[in-house]
C-alpha cells in the first residue's frame, strides 16, 4: 500500500496539488519508504518525471511523528540537544532558549544561503530532493511529515530550487546546497529561486502556484533538512548510472575493434579466466564473448588452433588479449561503488538522531560524506582507465603497421587523394581522453583541517568530488562518441576486405549490429554497400556527428539502448 498524503496542517492545499492515493503502486510510479530505493528508481524520477507517492506504511508515519514529539518535548523540558537548544557547529557551546528555537531553524537556511559557481543541472537537484525524502522518511530526523510531503509536491509538480555547485565540504553534509532545497520548500524569502516548468521564479510566487503558503519552521527542522549527504548522493547515484552505461558501451566498442583488427576469440576462453577468477575478469571475458559470438570478422580459436599468418604476430597485441584483466577490475570497482551509494540512498545521514523505540537522540557524525567521496575519486579514476583502453585500441586501428590491412586513419575512398580520414576525429580524442586519466586524481585527501573554528576539522570534500564525477561522465560521454564513430568506420572497412562491399551487418556479430545500426541511425547515415560511414572527408561534418552521438548516449537514447544487454549483466553483477 502507498500513501499520496497524509492529512497534517495547510492540508488542503497539499491535498489539491498532488495526485489521487492509489491502491496500489504501478510500475510508472516511485514509492519512497525510506529503504530499498535503487539507482534506477533515483534516475526514472530526477530524469523521466516518473511520479513520486509517499508509503502508507504506519510504522514509518509512526516513527516519524513519534520523533517530532521528542524534539517538541526536549525543547519544552530544556534538554541539551546540539542544534535544537544548542547554537551549531563550534558555537555550540551556546544554549538556545525554548522560545528562539524555531529562529534557530529559520536562521540556519539564512546564514548557509551562500553557494556560488554556476547552477547545478536540474536532474541532480531532483535527485536530492527524493534522497532527502527517503532519508527523512526512516523516522530518525524529528521532522514532520509535511516538509517530506512538500519535496514530493515540487517534484511531481516539475518544480526544481535552484542550487550553485560551490558550497559543500562534504561534512555536516551539504549544508549549503540543501539550504536552497529547504528555503524554496518552505518559501522563506523570494530570493530563493525556482524552475517551474522551466520558467524561472522566486519560491513565493511557486507556493502560490501550487496553492501552498510559506511553512515556519519548527525546532530542528532546518537543521534535519540541510545536514545530510542527498544532494552529493543524488550526483553520484546519476554519475554511477552514467558510468554503466558508459562501461556497456566500452564493452560494445571494444567488439567493433577487434572484429575490425581481425583479432582472436581465445583470450577470452572461459579456461583462462578460470585460473584467475577475479569475478571482473571472468564477466568481462564471457561478456566479450558473448559480443563477438557469429562475427564472421574474428578469427574463431576457441577450440585452441592458433591460426598462424605471414608476417602477423600469432596472438593479439595487449590491449585486445589482456582486455579482462584490464576492465576486470574498473567492473569489480564499479559494483562495489554501486553498493555503496545505495547503501547511501537509504540512510539517515543527519545529526542528532532520534531513537523513538528508547525516546532519546544521539550526537554522531553520518553526515560526513566520507564512503561517497572516496567513491567519487575511484569512478572518476575507472573512467579515465577506460577511455585510455579505447585510446589505445583506436591507436591500433589508424595504424597501418599494426591494424591488419585497413588504410592509415581509416580513409574511406584512398583514390581521393587529399582524404586524410579520421585524423582530426583522433586529435579531438586525444584532446579528451588526458583530461579525463586527470580528473581521476583524488580530492578527498585534499581537505582542510581548519574549517568552522576546528569543528568539522575532518571533512570528506565528497560534493566536490562528485560534481567532478559528473563532468567526467560529460567528457566520457564526448569520448564515447569519437570511439563509436571509430568503430563503426573500421568495421565497415573490415567488411570490404572480407566480403568485397562496406554494408557491415553482413559481417558483424548480431550484439554488436545493433549497436553498429543505432550509431548509424543517430548520425543519419544508414548503411550502404557502396560506402563505408565515412567515405570522403568533405561529405559530413565529424563535429555535428560527435554532438549528436554524444546527446544521444546522454539522454540514454538508441545507442545506449543497443546495448542493453550488457548493460542488464552489467548491474546484475
Amino acid at each position: 500500500m502507498i500513501r499520496d498524503i497524509t492529512m497534517t496542517e495547510d492540508s488542503s492545499r497539499l491535498a489539491a496539488a498532488m495526485p489521487q492515493p492509489l491502491a496500489k503502486a504501478p510500475d510508472h510510479v516511485v514509492v519512497v519508504r525510506g529503504e530499498n530505493l535503487t539507482i534506477d528508481e533515483v534516475v526514472r524520477v530526477s530524469r523521466h518525471g516518473v511520479p513520486v507517492y509517499l508509503t502508507e506504511e504506519e510504522d514509518v508515519l509512526r516513527r516519524i511523528e513519534a520523533s517530532c514529539n521528542y524534539i517538541a518535548d526536549a525543547v519544552q523540558t530544556g534538554k541539551s540537544i546540539y542544534g535544537v537548544t544548542t547554537r551549531f557547529g563550534g558555537m555550540a557551546d551556546i544554549l538556545i532558549s525554548g522560545e528562539e528555537a524555531a529562529e534557530l531553524q529559520s536562521n540556519a537556511i539564512w546564514l548557509h544561503k551562500s553557494g556560488a559557481g554556476r547552477q547545478l543541472p536540474i536532474d541532480t537537484i531532483r535527485a536530492a530532493m527524493l534522497l532527502r525524502m527517503n532519508s527523512h522518511l526512516r523516522g530518525a530526523s524529528g521532522i514532520r511529515l509535511e516538509l517530506i510531503q512538500r519535496m514530493q509536491v515540487f517534484l511531481n509538480a516539475g518544480v526544481t530550487p535552484h542550487v550553485y555547485e560551490f558550497g559543500s565540504i562534504g561534512a555536516s553534509g551539504d549544508l549549503v546546497p540543501l539550504t536552497y532545497i529547504a528555503g524554496a520548500i518552505i518559501g522563506l524569502t523570494p530570493d530563493f529561486k525556482v524552475d517551474f516548468k522551466g520558467e524561472e521564479v522566486d519560491a513565493l510566487t511557486a507556493l502560490s502556484r501550487l496553492g501552498l503558503s510559506p511553512l515556519p519552521l519548527r525546532p530542528k527542522e532546518g537543521l534535519a533538512m540541510i545536514n545530510g549527504t542527498s544532494m552529493t548522493t543524488g550526483i553520484a547515484a546519476l554519475c554511477v548510472y552514467d558510468a554503466q552505461v558508459l562501461l556497456a558501451l566500452a564493452m560494445g566498442a571494444h567488439a567493433l575493434y577487434i572484429q575490425a583488427l581481425n583479432g582472436t576469440n581465445q583470450a577470452f576462453h572461459p579456461f583462462i579466466h578460470q585460473q584467475k577468477p577475479h569475478p571482473g575478469q571472468v564477466w568481462a571475458a564471457a561478456q566479450m564473448l558473448d559480443l563477438l559470438a557469429g562475427s564472421k570478422l574474428i578469427r574463431d580459436e576457441l577450440q585452441g588452433e592458433h591460426e598462424y599468418r605471414d608476417h602477423e604476430l600469432v596472438q593479439d597485441r595487449y590491449s585486445i588479449r589482456c582486455l579482462p584483466q584490464y576492465m576486470g577490475p574498473i567492473f569489480d570497482g564499479l559494483a562495489q561503488i554501486a553498493q555503496q551509494i545505495q547503501v547511501e540512498m537509504n540512510s539517515t545521514t543527519d545529526n542528532p538522531l532520534v531513537d523513538v523505540e528508547n525516546y532519546t537522540s544521539y550526537h554522531g557524525g553520518n553526515f560526513l560524506g566520507q564512503y561517497i567521496g572516496i567513491a567519487m575519486d575511484q569512478l572518476r579514476y575507472y573512467l579515465g582507465l577506460s577511455a585510455k583502453h579505447l585510446d589505445v585500441q583506436i591507436a591500433l586501428l589508424v595504424a597501418p603497421e599494426f591494424n591488419s590491412g585497413l588504410p592509415p586513419s581509416l580513409v574511406g575512398n584512398t583514390e581521393r587523394k587529399v582524404n586524410m580520414g579520421l585524423k582530426g576525429l583522433q586529435l579531438t580524442g586525444n584532446s579528451i581522453m588526458p583530461l579525463l586519466t586527470f580528473f581521476g586524481n583524488t580530492l578527498v585527501d585534499r581537505f582542510p583541517t581548519h574549517a568552522e573554528q576546528f569543528n568539522q576539522n575532518i571533512n570528506s570534500q565528497s560534493f566536490g568530488s562528485a560534481n567532478l564525477a559528473r563532468q567526467s561522465i560529460e567528457l566520457l560521454q564526448q569520448y564515447m562518441a569519437i570511439a563509436l564513430m571509430f568503430g563503426v568506420q573500421a568495421v565497415d572497412l573490415r567488411t570490404h576486405t572480407v566480403a568485397g562491399h562496406y554494408d557491415a551487418r553482413a559481417c558483424l556479430s548480431p550484439a554488436t549490429c545493433r549497436l553498429y545500426e543505432a550509431v548509424r541511425q543517430v548520425v543519419g547515415k544508414p548503411p550502404a554497400a557502396a560506402q563505408p560511414y565515412i567515405w570522403n572527408d568533405h561529405e559530413q561534418a565529424l563535429d555535428a556527428h560527435i554532438a549528436a552521438i554524444a546527446a544521444d548516449i546522454a539522454s540514454g537514447g538508441y545507442i545506449p539502448q543497443a546495448v542493453d544487454a550488457t548493460l542488464s549483466s552489467l548491474k546484475a553483477y
